[in-house]
């Protein structure tokens, strides 16, 4: 059964830092495109972060750019996003995604695009 769980989640003060963690399993086969997805209150879910576990290519949103870092551990099947220098309105519940199919991340930030999600994890940044 395909399973992609996230951590890490939690409360800081603005300029803070946070590691997420998604944990997936139930997948075989072929490299795919993992990416974190974001759902502030009120606002449409967002794509924040992407890798490709082929080749390690990474996408991020131009807001995110040089705070956070998405990675991965191929050997346990973990996506990490690195935030730092947190802002409030980096207040989300923070999602995993996936595509079952495999395949790299082409139109990544379409939350449409992915076939599994994690049940999320929320992250408030006070200022």
């Amino acid at each position: 059964q395909v399973q992609l769980v996230e951590s890490g989640g939690g409360s800081v003060q603005a300029g803070g830092a946070l590691r997420l963690s998604c944990a997936t399993s139930g997948y075989t086969g072929s490299h795919k495109c993992m990416a974190w997805f974001r759902r502030a209150p009120g606002k449409e879910r967002e794509g924040v972060a992407a890798i490709y576990t082929g080749d390690d290519t990474t996408y991020y949103v131009d807001s995110v750019k040089g705070r956070f870092t998405i990675s991965q551990d191929n050997a346990k099947n973990t996506v990490f996003l690195e935030m730092s220098s947190l802002k409030p309105e980096d207040t989300a519940m923070y999602y995993c995604a996936t595509r079952r199919w495999g395949g790299p991340c082409t139109s990544w930030s379409t939350p449409g695009t992915f076939t599994d999600w994690g049940q999320g994890t929320q992250v408030t940044v006070s200022s």
